[in-house]
């Protein structure tokens, strides 16, 4: 084990924080790490991996990874981080006691700045959205799911329902229910697995509750009323956008993806068969390519003010978020989902500008902290 010294370059000291265990020194994306720390290298910045374990507040040195001349992971100490950037893989580990007094010390630590402290629950999203007139009318009807009484009265208003897990990812538990008056049985359950979908059909909701309550396993959910999207060959698309704040600390769009529900699938997550695909493509074919780049725009300058309104309601710094975003049919724009910890982008020209903005916010996070 050798020890990493920081060469005073006026670049500060990055830490990207995670948890231990798995195969390796650490858990979580791999690959991810290794991007981060090497476009940090590359950029000048002296970067480390760190896991809750080993970072000790208290002292001087602490034990980290970063990557050899020949790639490979390599135990070091380093001095303390200036910036730390919270990769802690799954929302299970993040509420265990010890991480959760972990994350609070680097919060109020005099020294350090700490960004996207929490994942966000997607009740909290809504509930914080429709608290601003500027991003009230972005958001479908949400409701907690909380019996069948609610789904029917939903049932009455829209014609479709989702049921989605509060604290889901990737698309995983969601269930998008309809009522179809011509069907001798009008209620339809379908439930997404990996890659297909199991529909259920009822006379009544009381029929297909059980199913419901078996299907959520307990866990929270939320019912959101159906938003009929843009599709090209009856495949709906949603839009991802990637926001991260940049050198100056301001919201910025890094990049709009777009995904393409599979065929019969009920969401548009790559995982569970949808596709990438491009966005301004998607809209021209749909909407006309004279129109397309003025959407984009509208998608842009939406989410920026959807990710101000996120970070002022939940209290906490955040350096960046990714979002999906529906356009329906009309052309309006709905805010389906955010994330605090986002997936990597498969876009070449996202993913490069996005690993070089961490660095970029970092610098800005660590001069403020100076001033």
């Amino acid at each position: 084990m050798t020890n990493a010294n920081n060469e005073d370059n006026g670049k500060p000291i990055v830490a990207i924080l995670t948890v231990s265990g798995g195969p390796g020194y650490f858990r979580g994306n791999q690959a991810n790490f290794e991007d981060i720390v090497r476009t940090g290298q590359e950029m000048g910045f002296p970067v480390y991996v760190v896991t809750i374990k080993d970072l000790k507040l208290r002292g001087e040195k602490v034990k980290g990874y970063t990557l050899n001349k020949d790639n490979k992971w390599e135990q070091q100490f380093f001095p303390l981080p200036q910036v730390i950037y919270n990769r802690i893989p799954l929302r299970e580990d993040e509420l265990k006691p010890g991480v959760r007094r972990k994350i609070k010390e680097c919060l109020i630590h005099p020294n350090i700045s700490f960004y996207n402290p929490y994942f966000f629950n997607k009740w909290h999203l809504f509930e914080w959205l429709k608290k601003s007139k500027s991003t009230g009318h972005l958001v479908p009807r949400t409701r907690r799911l909380r019996g069948e009484e609610d789904l029917q009265k939903m049932l009455e208003r829209y014609p479709s329902l989702y049921l989605k897990p509060e604290s889901g990812k990737a698309g995983k538990g969601i269930m998008m229910l309809k009522y179809q008056n011509d069907k001798p049985l009008p209620y339809r359950l379908k439930v997404q697995h990996n890659k297909n979908s199991t529909t259920y059909k009822g006379a009544n909701i009381q029929r297909l509750w059980s199913r419901i309550k078996a299907e959520t396993g307990g866990n929270r959910y939320i019912v959101q009323q159906g938003i009929e999207l843009a599709d090209v060959n009856n495949r709906p698309f949603d839009l991802r956008v990637l926001l991260q704040k940049t050198i100056k600390g301001q919201w910025s769009v890094t990049g709009v993806g777009a995904r393409m529900a599979g065929y019969k699938s009920i969401t548009t997550h790559v995982p569970r068969g949808g596709s990438i695909e491009d966005p301004n493509n998607l809209l021209a074919t749909v909407f006309g390519s004279d129109t397309a780049p003025g959407m984009i725009n509208r998608v842009k300058t939406t989410s920026i003010v959807i990710a101000r309104q996120i970070e002022r309601a939940s209290g906490h710094p955040h350096g960046e978020m990714s979002m999906d975003l529906g356009v329906d049919t009309t052309g309006s724009i709905w805010f389906f989902e955010a994330n605090a910890k986002p997936m990597k982008f498969d876009e070449p020209h996202i993913r490069k500008k996005s690993l070089e903005r961490i660095f970029q916010y970092s610098q800005y996070l660590a001069s403020k902290k100076k001033s």
